[in-house]
């Protein structure tokens, strides 16, 4: 993986989020993709953070865009490996900053993805306790 690659990667994958185009954001994943997030716990009831497959990242996403109609992304860095690439990327959905590190394939889509998210809540009443 280039610099390049990767930097057009994480463009058009922000991009494709931020028109909503569901089509457009699963052109980054492969069939056999596996996703962990913490976010996928609000839609599983607390069931489970992992889901397999593009058929099941389609529901997620769908149902997330839905839920979130007013969803944007806001690129930050791009760390970039010998086999995928990290984003680090703000959201406007809970003011978030979220890092996703993603595992690309041959063709270059997402085969896993595992994300992280920063709870500045959390870390402020750490840091007034202190």
């Amino acid at each position: 993986m280039t610099i390049s690659s990767a930097t057009a990667f994480a463009a058009d994958w922000v991009a494709a989020f931020n028109a909503h185009d569901l089509s457009r954001v699963l052109s980054h994943y492969a069939d056999d993709i596996e996703l962990v997030s913490p976010i996928y716990l609000d839609f599983t009831g607390g069931a489970t953070d992992m889901l397999s497959g593009k058929e099941a990242l389609r529901g997620y996403f769908g149902a997330a865009l839905d839920r979130y109609p007013d969803l944007r992304f806001t690129l930050l860095e791009i760390a970039e490996g010998t086999r995928g690439l990290c984003l680090r990327y703000h959201s406007n959905i809970g003011d978030r900053i979220a890092m996703e590190c993603i595992e690309r394939d041959s063709a270059g889509r997402a085969r896993r993805a595992i994300c992280h998210y920063v709870d500045h809540r959390a870390q402020g009443r750490e840091d007034h306790g202190s």
